[in-house]
């Protein structure tokens, strides 16, 4: 039976791109909706001319009330029944109390090799502290932040007079590859972990 993802976003959606053009075929899921927590972002005009349905639930209408905020989100999600969530460069924490609804059905993409640098950031800290590698790792989401199950990862070197932002162009493209091909295997059943070469 085909699973159905729901996508959230915060900007320009390229996380949520590559798994929705990911999602075709023999894939075993579908996406069902792009969530978007700020009004107008290219994502969500990304995920409509995908063909994709799409939703914004503004946070800051809600005046920092993070309850009211995830009962509107949660009710603009259940009426499109997904199976999956994806956080795609969503970028609000969410309580405990939300992210249990979803236990062992949502995901979220890091641009860390966890558990190092959780939190924001991670390519300015890696350089920072001398590390030779990078890269980015697709979780579980649990309610301790960036701390679920590795379900994958991807790692570049880190080179001399690597700025956090050449940094960060290099990991995204693996972004793009390592959280389809865990989206895969997570939405057949299997969570074995997916380490793609640098």
């Amino acid at each position: 039976m085909t699973k159905r993802v729901a996508i959230l976003i915060s900007g320009g959606g390229s996380n949520m791109v590559a798994l929705a053009r990911s999602m075709t075929r023999d894939h075993p899921a579908r996406p069902c909706l792009v969530v978007s927590n700020v009004p107008d972002v290219a994502g969500l005009e990304r995920a409509e001319a995908l063909g994709i349905p799409t939703d914004c639930v503004d946070h800051r209408q809600f005046n920092g009330d993070r309850v009211a905020f995830e009962a509107a989100l949660q009710s603009a999600l259940v009426e499109h029944t997904p199976d999956i969530l994806c956080l795609a460069g969503f970028m609000r924490i969410l309580t405990a109390e939300f992210v249990t609804q979803w236990d062992g059905r949502m995901l979220n993409i890091h641009p860390s090799l966890l558990p190092k640098y959780k939190g924001l950031n991670t390519h300015a800290r890696a350089i920072e502290a001398g590390d030779t590698e990078a890269g980015c790792t697709v979780h579980e989401v649990t309610p301790e932040l960036d701390d679920g199950p590795i379900l994958g990862q991807a790692r570049v070197p880190i080179l001399p007079g690597d700025t956090p932002d050449t940094l960060a162009g290099r990991i995204l493209p693996l972004e793009h590859q390592l959280y389809p091909a865990v989206l895969r295997r997570y939405a057949a059943g299997d969570r074995t972990p997916v380490h793609l070469p640098s």
